[in-house]
């Protein structure tokens, strides 16, 4: 290692240096470091802090966090309007019937739906559809919040996607709005301490729809990845409220360190097709990353980043990237015909 080939007086000032950032982080979240995989993360709250300090006037801004909107469906809502919608779409294919019965229409609820759709999706011959249909409603039972960040995830796709036609067409058949859901409840399982079923959940995860999220990485609400085959997100990594990702997203860690190696990234951020972000930096609030582009460095709030390395092409943008998914202007700052 390259810690190895420092002298002994370079050994100790980097144990020293070591030491004041850990008292300085001690003093900033209450909670002494640990060498644990557990603790290392104890420092990610505070860096999505940092990625989010950067106040919008407007307050329901995306960049300022997911709340809910004028438009959006209360539960009973729109439970009520994808099992209308199901049964429009078994009226007009009756090849179609069976499936939609056996997904929506049969269910009393949309955590039972939605406990039988992935726990279908991710059954294997050693991994039993009931059994895992059984833990996902446990687990909707035990934590309220992991439905209703569903449902802010559906309401998302919804909103942002503009080849989304209905809220069953994303629930049914959009694999990044499913990946999603998957690890929220193998992130309740990695907090319960079942750290071996929260693996096993992932791997499925990974072979059956192609995105592959460590169960201990912390993802907000309102999470729309358009297509999402490719998206590989960290251990370590922070994905904050109202995010917007494409396929081929990678958020990816530096190092072999037990501290925090993997991006956070702010509230309101749009990441192009093909954004591999690396290390423990984060991408600041409301910001927009050209497709493509490496990201190795810090980018700050309400800005545009592009390039390998990427880098800052435009602050203090006011448009809501999030929502506009613009992956071509504000990119070119001048032609050549």
């Amino acid at each position: 290692m390259a810690r190895d080939r420092l002298s002994a007086q370079e050994r100790e000032e980097l144990e020293a240096v070591r030491a004041r950032l850990n008292q300085q982080l001690q003093l900033v979240t209450g909670v002494s470091p640990s060498s644990s995989s557990d603790a290392s993360v104890d420092e990610r709250p505070t860096l999505l802090a940092k990625a989010n300090n950067c106040p919008c006037e407007d307050e329901v801004h995306p960049s300022n966090g997911w709340r809910p909107m004028p438009h959006h469906l209360s539960k009973a809502e729109l439970w009520e309007r994808i099992r209308q919608e199901a049964q429009m779409d078994a009226s007009s294919e009756p090849a179609l019937a069976s499936n939609l019965f056996s997904t929506i229409l049969a269910h009393p609820s949309l955590e039972k739906s939605m406990a039988f759709l992935l726990a279908n999706k991710l059954a294997n011959p050693t991994m039993l559809g009931m059994q895992l249909m059984r833990l996902i409603s446990e687990a909707y039972e035990d934590d309220a919040g992991l439905i209703e960040a569903c449902m802010a995830d559906l309401q998302a796709v919804y909103d942002r996607d503009p080849a989304c036609d209905s809220f069953s067409q994303a629930m049914l058949y959009f694999k990044g709005f499913q990946a999603i859901q998957c690890q929220r409840v193998a992130h309740w399982l990695w907090r319960k301490g079942r750290k071996a079923l929260a693996l096993a959940i992932q791997s499925r995860m990974s072979e059956a729809f192609h995105v592959d999220i460590h169960p201990a990485a912390q993802l907000g609400r309102g999470l729309l990845i358009d297509h999402a085959t490719g998206v590989v997100i960290g251990e370590t990594a922070v994905v904050g409220d109202n995010v917007s990702m494409l396929h081929h997203v990678t958020l990816g860690g530096s190092g072999t360190g037990r501290g925090v190696r993997h991006p956070t990234v702010g509230n309101g951020v749009l990441l192009g097709a093909g954004v591999t972000v690396l290390g423990p930096i984060t991408v600041g609030a409301g910001s927009k990353v050209g497709a493509g582009s490496v990201v190795v460095s810090d980018i700050p709030c309400h800005s545009v980043a592009v390039g390998v390395p990427a880098r800052i092409i435009k602050r203090d943008i006011v448009k809501e990237p999030v929502k506009e998914m613009d992956q071509c202007t504000d990119y070119i700052l001048d032609y050549t015909i």
